[in-house]
């Protein structure tokens, strides 16, 4: 009788354990675009290394899910390479990787404006741009043969933040509320999915 007990208690301690742990960490890269001497796009003392490296820091600061962990290919003024970016990106293999970038067209004018999202030409990715789409409604999905989708083996997507030449969002991407915000609505996205 005691050692039933002994075997069912084992059993029992068993089954907790195999639930309490069966949960696999989901593992998110952001890419922050350009850094170093690679400013991006610039508009008045205001660049796209500086926008996109500050709103991954806040995704990786603001995440509070023990089930999500987030690692950033550069989380200082650093220029990793496209070739250092995508390599990591495929040594951690993580669940998906987005590449934070802001857009930019030569005039200064309201009329380009909106988020784009360029997914690789695979499944998963797609499915992340349409998602990624329907909850931001004022963004597009883009194709482009961009160098971290072709060689990221793991599904990746890119954003466009807003654009650069657009002085509401430029604005908005350059002050404290707007980085904040759009690392919140990212980091929501990623718990969704």
């Amino acid at each position: 009788m005691k050692n039933l007990l002994r075997i069912a208690r084992v059993v029992s301690l068993g089954i907790l354990l195999s639930f309490s742990f069966s949960k696999e960490k989901k593992v998110v890269v952001i890419d922050a675009g350009h850094g170093g001497t690679d400013l991006g796009a610039t508009r008045n003392g205001i660049s796209e290394k500086e926008i996109v490296l500050n709103i991954a820091k806040k995704i990786k600061a603001l995440n509070q899910n023990q089930n999500l962990e987030i690692i950033l290919t550069r989380d200082d003024d650093s220029y990793p390479t496209l070739t250092d970016r995508t390599g990591k990106i495929n040594e951690i293999k993580p669940d998906f990787a987005i590449s934070l970038h802001v857009n930019n067209s030569p005039r200064e004018t309201t009329d380009s404006k909106g988020m784009e999202v360029f997914p690789q030409d695979n499944e998963i990715s797609k499915k992340l741009a349409t998602k990624f789409s329907e909850k931001f409604q004022d963004s597009k999905i883009r194709t482009g043969n961009l160098y971290i989708l072709r060689e990221s083996k793991t599904p990746t997507i890119l954003l466009e933040l807003g654009f650069m030449n657009n002085p509401n969002e430029r604005n908005y991407l350059a002050s404290e509320k707007g980085q904040s915000e759009t690392a919140e609505k990212i980091l929501n996205f990623i718990n969704e999915n």
